[in-house]
């Protein structure tokens, strides 16, 4: 047995006190910082060679049992020794082939005491096996929501995140960025807001990892009962029966339960995105508990559940409407050969309809977004909504955005190399009755009053740092023309919309 494995033992790397305390004011990135293996050589090894062989045995004992690649799989995160073949279990079941455009790994704090969530947005993450990319996504969701701190602290040693990198590492064969939540304090309302901000992306396109232990410390017969109370819960998909099951259980007089759940406060957040959603599936893989270890007692353990969420959510952002990996490509192979051949000939390109996904085909508005290299807006023009298929209203969009944006002068053939293509699909609008149920940052917003219309699209409240009555007075006075109290008798629409650009996908067929 090796020095790694028997100092791990020793160590009994089940938890770790919270010992600090951090505020939620730095909202900024500053300079790049990788962030180095906090628990390498203790909850794992340090020895690329070894860590690989001890995750290929994990994989080995475990098999796939699901039909579906999952939405999101819930992972414990001691000592691999410990929960290793519990984690393996649940990452087994995601097909590794997959190429996904986001990983959301989410963890409760055990190492900082702090309210809201921590996003790690300053560099990558370090590991024995490799550099594991951040995702720029990471940088807009600090921008973008006051509860979300850019504090870098509460992730230096913590290890709820950092012991899930190895398993995606050695199992995802396509590359990956991540973005790393961690959830400070015990803030029901912490799980809320980033539920709705993080709503958006559950869909087939991403991956949720959802990083857990259950029991701590009762002995083994008692976790049985805890851990399998608490996996009925999570099964049961309902936030409320969740957290009844976890007061049940921490008030039944269980001899040294500690906790019910350690990582309850994420397990709560992926709750409150799934159940309302009735297509999805939870299901059990695996599970232990520490007992189960060559190194760990019966009477003092800590419970283990893989467990995964499948489903083909097609709905992500509560409209009628899904686009894959397969569709956004697309939609930007189309709009770049078109705003090439436009500008170069003024001939639009004929499409063969045949070649078109079934999601491109729908009807659905868009906006088609032009900018420079240094970012800079070069043109901009949308439809709310269509009666076009959307693969034709993006080929309209682009070429209107290029040479009928009166704010701008057309393209010329010697800036094509230098343009970058966004396109927003949007949801349907949705009418309100009260302007809180606007969110800025995810709603878009439509005002209607007579026959003056306006519209800002849901980024440009994250892009500009406008207040709600900013974005809707502007909205009133410079794109309705009602002036800028307008809104207020004003019929008011809210409607999301998925965006991706030719940045987000450098593709061949680009």
């Amino acid at each position: 047995m090796t020095i790694f494995y028997k100092r791990i033992c020793l160590v009994f790397n089940l938890a770790i006190m919270f010992s600090s305390c951090y505020g939620q004011s730095d909202k900024t990135t500053g300079d790049k910082i990788d962030r180095e293996p906090a628990v390498a050589g203790s909850f794992y090894s340090s020895n690329k060679a070894e860590l690989e062989n001890t995750l290929a045995v994990f994989f080995d004992k475990t098999e796939k049992s699901t039909a579906e690649s999952p939405l999101a799989v819930v992972v414990p995160h001691a000592g691999y020794v410990f929960s290793g073949e519990v984690a393996a279990a649940s990452f087994h079941q995601i097909d590794r082939n997959r190429k996904f455009d986001h990983v959301f790994i989410i963890g409760s704090s055990h190492t900082a005491y702090f309210d809201g969530a921590s996003v790690y947005a300053r560099g990558d993450f370090l590991t024995p096996l490799g550099k594991v990319t951040v995702d720029p996504l990471s940088k807009e969701l600090v921008a973008r929501y006051d509860f979300i701190s850019g504090n870098t602290q509460p992730h230096e040693r913590e290890h709820s995140l950092e012991v899930q990198l190895p398993f995606l590492q050695y199992w995802l064969k396509e590359p990956f960025q991540i973005v790393p939540i961690i959830i400070g304090g015990d803030n029901r309302k912490t799980c809320d807001q980033l539920a709705q901000a993080l709503k958006p992306y559950f869909s087939t396109d991403n991956l949720f990892v959802i990083s857990t232990d259950f029991s701590h410390y009762p002995d083994y017969s008692n976790a049985l009962r805890s851990d399998n109370a608490m996996a009925e819960a999570i099964l049961s998909n309902s936030s409320d029966n969740f957290l009844k099951t976890k007061r049940n259980m921490e008030s039944s007089n269980i001899p040294n339960l500690a906790t019910a759940m350690c990582g309850w406060t994420s397990v709560l957040t992926l709750l409150n995105i799934t159940e309302e959603k009735s297509n999805l599936t939870y299901k059990k893989i695996l599970y232990k508990n520490s007992g189960d270890s060559d190194y760990g007692e019966k009477d003092r353990v800590v419970g283990y559940y893989a467990i995964c969420v499948t489903g083909n959510d097609k709905n992500p952002m509560g409209g009628h409407f899904d686009l894959n990996r397969e569709d956004k490509i697309q939609l930007l192979s189309i709009a770049r050969k078109s705003l090439d051949n436009y500008v170069r000939t003024g001939i639009q390109p004929e499409i063969k309809e045949g070649s078109i996904t079934p999601g491109n085909r729908d009807l659905m508005g868009a906006f088609v977004t032009l900018y420079t290299e240094k970012g800079e807006l070069r043109g901009c023009i949308g439809n709310i909504e269509s009666e076009k298929p959307l693969y034709k209203t993006v080929q309209s969009l682009v070429i209107a955005s290029a040479t009928r944006d009166f704010r701008f002068k057309p393209i010329s053939a010697d800036e094509l190399n230098e343009i970058d293509i966004e396109i927003s699909v949007l949801s349907p609008m949705q009418k309100i009755n009260s302007i809180d149920e606007i969110e800025l940052g995810r709603h878009g917003i439509y005002l209607r009053k007579g026959f003056q219309t306006g519209t800002f699209l849901p980024q440009v409240a994250t892009e500009t740092q406008w207040s709600k009555e900013e974005f809707l007075g502007r909205c009133a006075r410079d794109k309705a023309n009602i002036g800028w109290d307008g809104w207020k008798d004003a019929e008011i629409y809210i409607y999301e919309a998925l965006k991706f650009s030719e940045k987000d996908y450098r593709d061949p067929q680009l």
